[in-house]
This record gives C-alpha cells, sequence and structure tokens, in this order.
C-alpha cells in the first residue's frame, strides 16, 4: 500500500493536541536509525579510540545540519505529497533527474553495504557465524520483513530496537568513568587533530545520510490529514519538526555515547580499535562480559532496523526515478528494494576489511550528501514546486550555509588524501 494513503484522511478536520503530537512521532525515528547503524558504530569507535573526546563537536555540528535538513525535506513532502526522488523526476530535466537519482542509488547500496554488514558482524559476534553467511542472513530476513509487514508494523518494530539500543548504551555508560568536562569540550570547541579528517568526515556522512533525506520525504506523508486546509498544513508541518528535532536529539545522544564509551574504555588505554568485533572483546576485561553481550545485541539491533529503512529509502528513490511512490507491491518499488539490498550484500563478499569497508562506506555518503542537498534546496526554494511554502530567504541563507559546510569538508578531505 502507497505510504501516501495510509492515512489519507480528505475531509477529516482533526484537532490537535498531546494525543495527536505522539500520533506523529514515528516517521523521525526511523531516520534516527539510519544515523546510529552500523557505519555509525564503526566511525564513532574510530574518533573515540583515536581521538578521544575531541570530535564530539562533529556529532553536534552534524546533527544540528541534520534537523534543519530532514524538516525542509520533510516539508517538500507534506506541502506537494511527493517525495525527493519524485519531485526531482517531475521538475528536473530527463538526464538531470536521472543522473542525481543514480548518485541516490550509489549512496542508498553504500548504506545497505555498512548496514547489512554490521549486522553480519553482530551475528559473528554473538553466534560465531562467518560474516558472509550473516551477511545473507539479514538480506533474507530483510527481504521477508520489508514484503510482509505494513509500515506501520515497521515503524513499531524499529521504534522498539531504537528504545533497546538507547537503553544499552545507557548502561554501558554506567559501567565507565567519563570525564564529563572534556565530554562538554569536546561537544563545544571544534578541533581538527592531526590525520583526523578521514574520521571527521565519515563521522559527518554517518549521521547527515543522503538516503534519509529521500526516506523521511516519503514517510512522512503516512501522516497526511486534510492537506486543502493551511491551518491544518501549518499544524502538520509543527508537529512533523516536534518529531524530527525529538528523534534527532536521541540520536545525537547515542551517537554521542559511542565516541564517550570508546575514548573511556579505548582511548585512556591507547588502545586503537581496528574493526567492531575487537571492540566488543575488548570490552570484556574492562567493563565485563555483560557489556560486551549487550553491544553485540545492539549492533545485531541496529543493523537489522537500518537495513530496513535503507531498503525502504533505495525503494523510494527507485521508484521515484519512475515517477511513482513507494510501494511494496508496486514492480519499481521491488526492484529497487530488492536490488539495492542484494548489490549490497556482493560488495561485502569482495570487501576485505570488514571495519575499513564500514567507515569508507560512510566517507562515500559524505561526497555524495552535497549533491542530494544541492537539490533538496533547489526544490524546495522553487515557488513553482512549493507554492507560498517555498523556503524564505532566511531558510535558503541557513541550508546554502550547510551545503557549502559540506562541500568545504570534502575539499578538505580530498586534500589530507593528496597531501598524504
Amino acid at each position: 500500500m502507497k505510504l501516501k494513503n495510509i492515512l489519507n484522511t480528505t475531509g477529516h478536520k482533526p484537532t490537535f493536541g498531546l494525543r495527536e503530537l505522539l500520533g506523529y512521532i514515528g516517521p523521525g525515528l526511523l531516520v534516527t536509525v539510519g544515523f546510529i547503524d552500523p557505519g555509525n558504530w564503526a566511525s564513532n569507535i574510530a574518533a573515540g579510540s583515536e581521538y578521544g573526546y575531541k570530535l564530539l563537536w562533529m556529532v553536534t555540528l552534524s546533527t544540528i545540519m541534520l534537523i534543519l535538513l530532514q524538516h525542509n525535506v520533510a516539508h517538500l513532502g507534506i506541502v506537494t505529497g511527493d517525495c525527493l526522488s519524485e519531485a526531482a523526476k517531475k521538475h528536473l530535466k530527463p538526464w538531470l533527474s536521472q543522473t542525481v537519482l543514480s548518485t541516490g542509488i550509489v549512496a542508498a547500496i553504500s548504506t545497505a553495504m555498512a548496514e547489512i554488514l554490521g549486522g553480519a558482524i553482530a551475528l559473528n559476534l554473538l553466534f560465531h557465524l562467518p560474516v558472509k553467511i550473516g551477511a545473507v542472513l539479514i538480506l533474507i530476513l530483510i527481504i521477508t520483513l520489508l514484503f510482509t509487514n505494513t509500515y506501520k508494523k515497521l515503524e513499531k518494530w524499529i521504534m522498539g530496537f531504537v528504545s533497546i539500543i538507547g537503553i544499552s548504551f545507557l548502561y554501558e555508560l554506567s559501567q565507565v568513568n567519563v570525564n564529563w568536562g572534556e565530554a562538554a569540550r569536546g561537544w563545544t570547541v571544534i578541533q581538527f587533530p592531526a590525520g583526523s579528517m578521514p574520521i571527521i568526515m565519515s563521522v559527518l556522512g554517518a549521521v547527515v545520510m543522503p538516503h534519509n533525506l529521500f526516506l523521511h520525504s516519503e514517510v512522512i506523508q503516512s501522516r497526511q490529514w486534510n492537506l486543502e486546509e493551511d491551518t491544518v498544513i501549518k499544524k502538520q508541518l509543527k508537529y512533523e519538526f516536534m518529531d524530527t528535532l525529538l528523534s534527532m536529539i536521541i540520536g545525537w545522544a547515542i551517537n554521542s555515547s559511542m565516541i564517550i564509551l570508546a575514548a573511556t574504555t579505548f582511548f585512556v588505554n591507547h588502545v586503537k580499535v581496528d574493526e567492531l568485533g575487537q571492540a566488543q572483546q575488548m570490552l570484556v576485561p574492562i567493563v565485563g562480559n555483560l557489556a560486551a553481550l549487550i553491544f553485540g545485541i545492539a549492533l545485531l539491533l541496529s543493523g537489522i532496523s537500518s537495513t530496513m529503512t535503507a531498503g525502504m529509502a533505495g525503494g523510494s528513490i527507485f521508484a521515484g526515478m519512475f515517477g511513482e511512490p513507494y510501494d511494496i507491491k508496486d514492480r519499481h518499488t521491488k526492484i529497487g528494494v530488492v536490488g539495492i539490498l542484494t548489490m549490497a550484500t556482493i560488495i561485502i563478499f569482495l570487501v576485505n576489511d570488514p571495519f575499513q569497508g564500514l567507515i569508507y562506506s560512510q566517507m562515500l555518503l559524505s561526497i555524495q550528501l552535497p549533491i542530494t542537498v544541492f537539490l533538496q534546496i533547489y526544490l524546495t526554494s522553487s515557488k513553482k514546486v512549493m507554492g507560498k511554502y517555498k523556503n524564505s530567504l532566511g531558510h535558503n541563507i541557513t541550508l546554502w550555509i550547510i551545503a557549502v559546510i559540506l562541500a568545504v569538508l570534502n575539499i578538505m578531505l580530498f586534500s589530507s588524501y593528496l597531501i598524504n
């Protein structure tokens, strides 16, 4: 069933209060899953184990950018009834839309690869399954879940997974001695330690993810009411922002917890972590067996839930290339979901170093991200596309500043490789 038709209540005039606000919680958490995925785990553990608390500022900056970008792209979905991919197909020249959306497909594959690989690594840690066999099992599980469950059921599953992951990291943090003064400095003071640019970029790519921009513009339509009335649209935009803000803060806290945990367990002991399995094993003598077990379970739930959202995003992008919304019963959506997840699994069979594969996948996302952001700004700034709800001058300036920051950071990344 098409997401935009699930709660299509034309003619209904809902009241808006706490109950209605709670009814809007969900789409933002699907986005949150995307930036607490195994790729984030690899990037954050690398950041904390190598640089301590010093790169926490990147999580703060990335989350602020994410809130603004996700709200803006959800704005597009609410006002137009089109996801980002559909809008690109409708309003760009065919050659340009196909080129831009093709890069989005590449980003979705890169995302799915990191998430399937993370789930496979978790299966290896918990049950000693070979990573490649685990990847195939994760692939089969995710395709089954996406093809046999409604969006509302998937949303509930994912909300439950996010809750368990968050509680897991609260427990992990309770077992270590955190220097909260250093953490506060890390969150607020911008620092570029020597050799840190690849990690900084991987953290950025792991938080602000292009496939989540496509996904949010699609899933937000599951909450549409009567969009013929301006008052209803404005209230929906307000509640969507609350959902986005709350969800992104939860994601910021979980990502920060990963870096802090790595800083307090590995950095202070001068241990460099090269793979996620190593991180779990090293937790045993430092914080005990239970912490390592919880680490593995949380990683597995992260891999499963984020792979689901990656599949949905890939299906949305591919269907949008044909001017269609995400609909798991539709042929193009099915091809997008199965094709992207399968290609990601094939890549895993070709990767020699899983941990480095996770980090480089996040860097690839950060390189593609400006393309998606430029597309988003163009569409949401257009009166033809958005009507009177197009971006204000202030919003446009803010969004362009974010786009420039992303572009500059990418130039710095490439420069760091040329120097090395």
